[in-house]
């Protein structure tokens, strides 16, 4: 297995496969690497270089007791992408990852990165305040906070519901999608996947996505049930240059998985623009 050490002794799993220009994909929370698995196993077939790492107290990293905050979380990210020397990189973020990605920019800049592509993504903010009234209560997140404390497991198999869109009508529900996110989820460490709700909920990413200056690609869909599309896609389009918003009518926030074609389309499409 492939670990990054960071300076405080971390270990950042990653996965590397195939030569070619580097795509290097963050996942959302509480998942790993694996739910890129689709995505990877395409690009890398297409002729690409593809990576993912576990975010720190997910997945297959260390589950450290210090160090679950985005500032680290993209200095854990530096540390793979200047590991492996990468160049030219097409960084993609899918819901937390997106922040993660754009932070990785706001503290590293893009001499590394060619294009980004982000997913459901939670820029520029969350959290609903004075200055961002669209966006979701705190109420809303000590709910999550709350129910990943209590029972983690019950609570990842409820959160799959909304987050693949099951729990609409005439979804047709997959269970075996249901059973990979919630064992995804088991895998990584309570403490850091409590500490990482305030890193994708009360972080503004503002000032990073201001810092963007490469082509950007913003999938997203308009049924988003776990980070609205108002909040979020349509407002980080207005604040980076050079981007594009696509959205994909009545896809849910797990489109990598349910719109998992289109997407894979969409990726190699702008890969290759």
């Amino acid at each position: 297995m492939n670990y990054v050490t960071t300076k405080d002794g971390a270990k950042i799993f990653y996965k590397d496969w195939g030569t070619g220009q580097p795509v290097v994909f963050s996942h959302g929370w509480p998942l790993n690497a694996d739910a890129w698995d689709v995505q990877m196993l395409f690009l890398q077939q297409k002729g690409y270089r593809v990576i993912a790492h576990d975010r720190r107290g997910h997945g297959r990293s260390s589950q450290t007791g210090t160090g679950n905050d985005m500032d680290t979380y993209a200095d854990d990210l530096a540390a793979v992408i200047d590991e492996l020397d990468l160049k030219d990189a097409v960084l993609v973020g899918h819901s937390t990852g997106g922040g993660e990605i754009s932070h990785y920019v706001g503290r590293h800049g893009t001499k590394r990165v060619k294009k980004m592509v982000l997913i459901s993504a939670v820029p520029p903010l969350m959290l609903k305040t004075a200055a961002n009234p669209i966006g979701l209560p705190k109420e809303v997140f000590d709910g999550i906070r709350a129910s990943t404390a209590s029972n983690r497991s019950q609570f990842f198999k409820d959160l799959a519901m909304p987050f693949y869109g099951y729990n609409r009508p005439n979804a047709k529900v997959l269970q075996g999608v249901i059973d990979e996110f919630w064992r995804e989820g088991m895998l990584g460490s309570v403490l850091g996947e409590y500490e990482c709700i305030k890193q994708f909920s009360e972080v503004d990413y503002t000032a990073d996505l201001q810092k963007i200056d490469v082509p950007t690609l913003i999938l997203q869909g308009d049924d988003d049930q776990i980070v609205p599309i108002d909040a979020s896609g349509r407002k980080s389009v207005e604040i980076i240059r050079n981007a594009t918003l696509k959205v994909y009518p009545g896809a849910s926030h797990g489109m990598c998985t349910t719109e998992a074609d289109k997407v894979n389309a969409d990726l190699l499409a702008f890969l290759q623009s």
